[in-house]
């Protein structure tokens, strides 16, 4: 654990100091859970967001992406539920004063159960080798059985009481667990209360006369409410697409560990649009799809797993998890979701105008259901950051940090070096870098020795470097040099650019 913590700080630290995310507000100390993206971080940030709306929109003839505001009518939360059951239990610890989401001390709490479950699973197929039986094992084992029955206990009083906002079972629970505050090691907890996680606002010109309104905490409702402005104008049949990407608002009541947990944050999702009744069908398609895009980056499989939800959201038949490995454990990155009619109907309600497809295969009309793609981009961005950094020992003693970013989502493509600053070799750096930078992100850079500048760029994930040198000015070529390898090869100028499109292709 310690050393996955480590490895957080070390992120956070060539986040900073390599351009890629700063603290906001950083001059005036800081605000809490709130990051800008610099230079680096902004273009990996645009091009994980590009990559995720080619797979969605660029690659689906029946998918169209759509840009709705942040400020939306104040019913539409009303409607989706979000005004009187978008909160969270939050207690304090009276010790240590610091505040955690009650119903996330019970989950670490069942975590670390699961953990012994597995401890032993491990240990015995060690021991039984090939002729391991785990589901056999799982289910006659007394010391998994008796965490089993731990577990199913807790759940079926956690879950209940989260149902029914009974605050003071979930604090019962805590107490009866003997739950302590990670800080202090105290059980002196205040009771559980509602915290509501909806950022408000006023609008209009004078305060009297101002409403309420939100700050959208989803983009999901923006796609909902315009559905059928989206199906008529694209004349789109069922099964079809909207996808959009943009900032959502969460007053978090705990909000930590970097860029995963923030206040203000961006998110891509798609809903898909599905006749009642073939939803799972294609909930289980998208659940295929995701895993697939995840995995194209070139991200090892073994850092994926699904997590299929026990409890589920008041509007879902089903819903799933894709965690990924972050260096604090797996956590969710994206979640599908089977969200059923509920949207749909409940802006039919509220609104009083009719939300229906008429389908003109079965020449009925019906609400459709939905199946939702949901993923934060941040979060996204820390995946792809935690899997890229990379500490490595070179030949004669030396070391280095690399950032090894699958190539397509690179801040810059290329970075075109001369040798040095004289005999003409700028010149003719920049005539490369000028017939480079209109199909790649291309970086210039004279100053320092060779090898510093190939350390830079190693730590912000460059793929490739050029180097022009006396012999360019005779023969035209050019030594590149790639990342990962730090293999350099003499080439011809005009083969760099298929080099380049080559490996962006994968």
């Amino acid at each position: 654990m310690a050393q996955q913590e480590d490895l957080l700080k070390k992120i956070i630290a060539h986040a900073k100091e390599y351009g890629f995310v700063f603290q906001s507000s950083e001059i005036y100390d800081g605000l809490s859970a709130v990051y800008d993206y610099a230079q680096n971080g902004t273009e990996l940030k645009k091009n994980i967001r590009d990559y995720w709306w080619k797979a969605m929109v660029q690659m689906h003839e029946n998918i169209v992406g759509i840009d709705s505001a942040i400020f939306m009518h104040p019913t539409v939360w009303k409607a989706s539920g979000h005004v009187d059951a978008f909160a969270d239990p939050m207690i304090d610890n009276k010790d240590s004063k610091k505040r955690y989401r009650a119903d996330v001390l019970v989950e670490d709490f069942l975590a670390k159960i699961e953990a012994k479950i597995n401890k032993e699973v491990t240990k015995a197929a060690k021991r039984f080798g090939d002729s391991f039986d785990e589901k056999q094992f799982k289910e006659t084992n007394p010391r998994v059985l008796a965490n089993v029955e731990k577990m199913d206990g807790i759940k079926n009083r956690l879950y209940p009481a989260m149902d029914n906002n009974n605050m003071a079972a979930i604090k019962e629970l805590i107490e009866d667990l003997g739950i302590a505050c990670p800080m202090s090691g105290s059980r002196n907890w205040t009771d559980v209360r509602q915290f509501n996680l909806m950022f408000s606002t006023q609008m209009g010109a004078m305060a009297e006369g101002a409403s309420e309104i939100f700050l959208r905490p989803e983009t999901a409702q923006g796609i909902f409410v315009n559905y059928l402005n989206v199906q008529k104008t694209g004349r789109m049949k069922i099964p079809f697409g909207i996808a959009q990407t943009g900032k959502a608002f969460r007053n978090e009541i705990v909000a930590r560990q970097f860029i995963f947990r923030m206040r203000e944050f961006e998110q891509m999702e798609m809903q898909f649009f599905v006749r009642p009744g073939e939803e799972m069908k294609w909930y289980e398609y998208w659940k295929e799809q995701r895993i697939k895009w995840h995995t194209s980056l070139g991200i090892p499989a073994e850092k994926f797993r699904f997590h299929d939800h026990e409890k589920l959201a008041h509007y879902a038949n089903a819903a799933a998890d894709i965690e990924f490995e972050f260096p604090m454990g797996f956590k969710e990155l994206e979640g599908i979701h089977s969200r059923t009619d509920f949207d749909l109907n409940a802006h039919e309600k509220y609104s009083g105008k009719k939300l229906r497809y008429h389908d003109p295969e079965t020449n009925k009309s019906y609400v459709p259901y939905v199946v939702e793609t949901s993923i934060g981009l941040d979060r996204m961005f820390l995946a792809i950051m935690s899997n890229a950094y990379t500490e490595e020992e070179l030949e004669g003693g030396n070391s280095r940090i690399v950032m090894k970013l699958p190539p397509v989502l690179a801040p810059y493509k290329v970075a075109v070096f001369p040798l040095t600053k004289k005999d003409g070799l700028p010149e003719k750096a920049r005539e490369i870098m000028d017939s480079l930078k209109m199909d790649y992100m291309c970086f210039y850079e004279e100053k320092d020795a060779i090898g510093k500048r190939y350390r830079r760029h190693d730590a912000i994930g460059t793929p490739y470097c050029v180097t022009v040198d006396h012999q360019t000015l005779e023969d035209n070529t050019v030594t590149i040099r790639e990342r990962d390898s730090m293999q350099q090869e003499r080439v011809k100028i005009e083969e760099v650019s298929g080099i380049i499109a080559k490996r962006l292709k994968g």
